[in-house]
């Protein structure tokens, strides 16, 4: 069969390699220049539009197209497929609005009773900067741009004066351009993050290993968000009771509204949790794999990706059973100088291949594309080096042993990335 995979990071270059692994797969098709994936994947010239994808799946005969990014799922991709009668994995658009708009997100969470948050949507910056000025709020807490902005509308200001900056960048400044025409203001949740996602076919659901990851830029959770800086999946990171309240309390109540409301959800929907102590809460909805916990979770993939994501797209999920490794990976980011704000493109990386020697060491390109002979840095976040083992500690060494083959001008990267894992579950040297 003939796949199509729609996107060019990181995860998608995880996608593509799992994928690719199928017996069933003869051809994997790419709208990316992402040299990772064009490693395996041929490029379709000229593709700009989804219009443009859909009429090259219908004349190339694609079987399965696979939508990595949200954007894509949030413009109506999946209906503009599905209306031409071509097979795609991901949720229609209706359904992507628990992305693709967080006020929609948090008030479907509120009309279904879901754990989240308190918070208050706000249309404009007067509005929002008089609830600040009126003390309405107990610090720190977290203002949130409604649209999509790559990892980067959401700020904890710990006092007034940044929640100030954060109001008037979003709403005034407007440097997330249309997705801070309106905003939340919640309450700060504490305890331990976590990303819990599902296949889904809309009625049926199988979960994914759970992932952790890392937000902040910098070691120590410093710094601003960013679109992920690491993670790693383990089994027991979740207790047997914890989960079922999960599935109980978060997971069954979001497919049975999204059901009541019109839009059954097919795909995978990820959950952003805080176990706080009161029980789990939801920070938000993706209504995609995670990026980098794509490329965490999918080493532990131990069957057929396309298999399962084409029972999803057939309401057949029920039929298949996804099998995960009890090994344990780990993910580390390299980024380029100034990620999340500014940075330059076009260094040349260095050690691919020798980091990709290393023991049980795979290297996932989002942020690069080919240049003559060389292979150059292209976005923010470049490389998600993979590893895994049987423990936490094995994991977290083997990716840190492939960064150190690995180098461009102004790279960055996170040197705690597991070491909280490592202390939760009693691990170390």
């Amino acid at each position: 069969m003939k796949v199509l995979v729609v996107g060019s990071g990181g995860r998608e270059h995880a996608l593509t390699w799992a994928i690719a692994k199928s017996s069933a797969v003869k051809a994997i098709y790419t709208n990316s220049q992402n040299a990772g994936i064009l490693s395996l994947a041929q490029p379709i010239p000229g593709a700009t539009s989804l219009i443009d994808l859909a009429d090259f799946a219908a004349n190339e005969g694609i079987d399965l197209t696979v939508v990595g990014p949200e954007q894509p799922l949030v413009d109506g991709i999946v209906d503009l497929f599905l209306s031409r009668g071509l097979t795609i994995f991901g949720p229609m658009q209706a359904a992507a609005r628990l992305e693709g708009s967080k006020v929609f997100a948090k008030e479907f969470m509120q009309r279904h009773s879901i754990p989240t948050a308190y918070a208050e949507v706000f249309n404009g910056a007067e509005s929002a900067l008089f609830a600040i000025s009126e003390k309405r709020f107990v610090y720190p807490l977290v203002i949130k741009a409604e649209g999509l902005a790559a990892g980067k509308g959401v700020v904890i200001a710990e006092d007034e004066l940044q929640a100030q900056r954060a109001i008037k960048e979003f709403m005034v400044d407007r440097t997330l351009g249309e997705a801070g025409n309106r905003l939340l203001i919640e309450e700060c949740l504490v305890g331990r993050e976590l990303s819990y996602l599902i296949f889904t076919d809309g009625q049926n659901y199988s979960p994914l290993p759970v992932a952790q990851d890392y937000k902040r830029a910098f070691d120590d959770n410093r710094g601003p968000n960013t679109g992920g800086m690491g993670a790693f999946s383990t089994p027991g990171l979740l207790d047997e009771i914890t989960e079922e309240r999960i599935r109980r309390e978060i997971v069954e109540p979001t497919l049975e509204g999204a059901r009541a409301e019109g839009f059954p959800f097919r795909g995978v929907l990820y959950f952003g949790l805080m176990l706080t102590p009161k029980g789990p809460q939801v920070l938000e909805y993706n209504v995609r794999l995670g990026d980098p916990e794509t490329q965490a979770v999918l080493r532990r993939l131990d069957s057929d990706l396309v298999e399962v994501m084409l029972a999803v797209t057939r309401g057949e999920l029920n039929q298949v059973k996804p099998q995960w490794s009890d090994e344990i990976s780990a993910c580390v980011v390299m980024a380029s100088n100034g990620y999340p704000g500014s940075y330059q493109t076009g260094k040349v990386i260095n050690g691919l291949d020798e980091a990709e020697k290393q023991e049980n060491v795979i290297v996932f390109q989002a942020g690069t594309k080919r240049d003559g002979n060389q292979i150059v840095t292209a976005g923010g976040r470049v490389l998600a080096v993979t590893a895994r083992a049987k423990t936490l500690d094995q994991a977290i060494r083997q990716a840190y042993q492939g960064i150190k083959c690995l180098s461009f001008e102004g790279a960055h990267y996170r040197k705690d990335i597991g070491q909280d894992g490592l202390q939760a579950l009693g691990q170390g040297s």
